[in-house]
């Protein structure tokens, strides 16, 4: 049996409702096999007609933001406190969302974001480090160096003992 467009519309919508019918319930009570409904709100899924009917507000188109406007937008929203943000963007018809992204791509069009300053401070700090390290690295080993000088000394004079190459005890010359 052929069904108007407008009948299967409507059925779509009785199933598709919440606490709407069930398929075999809608079945029983107009007659239309449950394989044809559920085919019917299977298409209707997949064509996307179920969407929701436009309400007033969704019908309102929102302003194009230009660049300039997104800019005065991220800086006054960057003086304010956290409790009058809330107040702000509601004024201005924006969500926080929107302000991250205006705030994110700012800083990228800029090329200042908060790691690569962060980033800047961390390579002079981590230069220095490097230095110092290297500087240490250097000192250690002129430590170990004597320290094994010293070693051996003591170990020379132990054998040979106190006395000088040129002169002999028992001559004295």
């Amino acid at each position: 049996m052929k069904y108007s467009k407008v009948f299967q519309a409507k059925m779509v919508q009785k199933l598709a409702s919440p606490g709407g019918f069930t398929a075999n319930a809608l079945a029983v009570e107009t007659g239309v096999s449950q394989s044809t409904l559920s085919r019917w709100l299977r298409e209707a899924r997949n064509v996307g007609t179920m969407s929701r009917p436009k309400t007033k507000k969704s019908k309102t188109k929102k302003k194009p933001w230009t660049f300039l406007e997104k800019m005065r937008v991220v800086i006054e929203a960057s003086e304010l406190a956290d409790e009058d943000l809330g107040g702000f963007l509601r004024r201005e018809g924006i969500h926080e969302v929107e302000l991250e992204a205006w705030r994110k791509a700012a800083q990228d069009a800029l090329g200042v974001t908060g790691k690569r300053a962060k980033n800047k401070k961390s390579t002079a700090e981590s230069k220095r480090i490097k230095a110092l390290e290297r500087d240490l690295r250097r000192k250690d080993k002129a430590l170990a160096e004597v320290s094994a000088l010293l070693i051996l000394k003591k170990k020379v004079d132990a054998l040979w003992g106190d006395e000088d190459d040129d002169t002999n005890e028992k001559t004295g010359k």
